[in-house]
């Protein structure tokens, strides 16, 4: 165990917990809403300290990011738990129930992606803190970000983005970036579908971007639930009022954990990009074969600048950060590398 942030003692030995929107208030014995975190005697500690579900080598594109180095790979590793309880959770095996772990120290995570980095067949660019939630594995996530920054490699999280805005102002300058799972865009669809609130999200969006941490957005299209263009289109335009260079990924949903509903029409997502590509200069289509809609295309001249295979980058036409037909810049950070 290891002692957690953010919290105060409350009356009769519980405790207040203060890292997410949920504000838990816990009593001696008892386990907050993310099953992560517990009261014990009346201190509240990090149950998923060190302890890792799983992980892997991914490819960046995974995350997914389509800006940030692309063609790169990134050690990925995820914990237990989360703070949202969503209908559809594809990871629900980590997230909502017990799952095997091992441990795994900041300075064994850090070590790992270093001797990655080194290889020749990868082009290891950090850590990625994903598959369930990296804010309620907070202070795992803090320590090993800010080992890995020392070491010269880069931190992603992966996120529903649902925490308070302390915890979230003090990791940030340890982030490179994020992408943001906003999972809807009304206040009922969060509470009923996520049991959570859409709002803070939001702000963690905003935020990370106004901070400079390099920032994407997916977005799972679930039929009846979250499809009704006026919901895509009111995403949209909240994006674009805060950077419409920022991707926008649409996905598609598969039936999974507690819900089965078939899988989303390749029309719906047709519909989303062609309505989010009004306002927004980068829109992406994933989860579906045979959809236009993952390659990267030139700001300038709209020519196609990265050529991608699902999650493989095939081809560029990119050089020192600018497209090769116009010059104009590439929305890149970082070097791009052909898979």
């Amino acid at each position: 165990m290891h002692e957690a942030m953010f919290w105060e003692k409350a009356a009769e030995g519980r405790v207040n917990c203060h890292l997410c929107p949920v504000f838990c208030h816990i009593s001696p014995g008892k386990l907050g809403a993310c099953r992560a975190r517990k009261n014990v005697d009346g201190t509240l500690f990090s149950m998923n300290y060190g302890l890792v579900a799983s992980h892997g080598m991914d490819p960046i594109e995974k995350k997914p990011l389509y800006h940030f180095y692309p063609g790169s790979y990134i050690f990925s590793l995820g914990t237990f738990g989360c703070n949202l309880h969503c209908a559809f959770c594809q990871n629900w095996e980590i997230s909502q129930q017990e799952a095997p772990t091992a441990r795994l120290t900041p300075t064994e995570a850090v070590a790992a992606a270093e001797q990655a980095a080194r290889r020749q067949d990868y082009f290891c660019v950090g850590l990625a803190y994903t598959y369930s939630e990296p804010f309620i594995w907070y202070e795992y996530v803090l320590d090993t970000a800010r080992l890995a920054k020392e070491k010269g490699l880069k931190n992603v999280m992966v996120t529903n983005g649902y925490v308070n805005p302390e915890p979230l102002e003090e990791i940030l300058p340890h982030i490179d970036a994020m992408n943001v799972d906003v999972k809807g865009f009304t206040e009922g669809f969060y509470k009923r579908v996520c049991l959570g609130k859409r709002d803070p999200v939001l702000h963690t969006v905003e935020r990370a971007h106004a901070a400079g941490v390099h920032v994407e957005v997916t977005n799972l299209i679930i039929p009846t639930l979250n499809d009704d263009p006026a919901q895509i289109e009111a995403l949209v335009n909240w994006l674009a009022g805060v950077d419409p260079r920022i991707a926008l990924h649409f996905s598609r949903y598969f039936p999974n954990y507690k819900l089965d509903l078939a899988p989303t029409p390749a029309s719906t997502l047709r519909g989303a990009w062609d309505i989010a590509r009004r306002k927004l200069k980068h829109v992406y289509v994933g989860n579906i074969g045979g959809v236009e809609g993952s390659d990267t295309f030139c700001e300038g001249c709209g020519e196609p600048i990265a050529e991608r295979d699902g999650m493989a980058l095939i081809g560029h036409h990119v050089e020192g950060g600018k497209c090769l037909s116009c010059g104009t810049p590439a929305p890149f950070v970082g070097e791009v590398r052909r898979s």
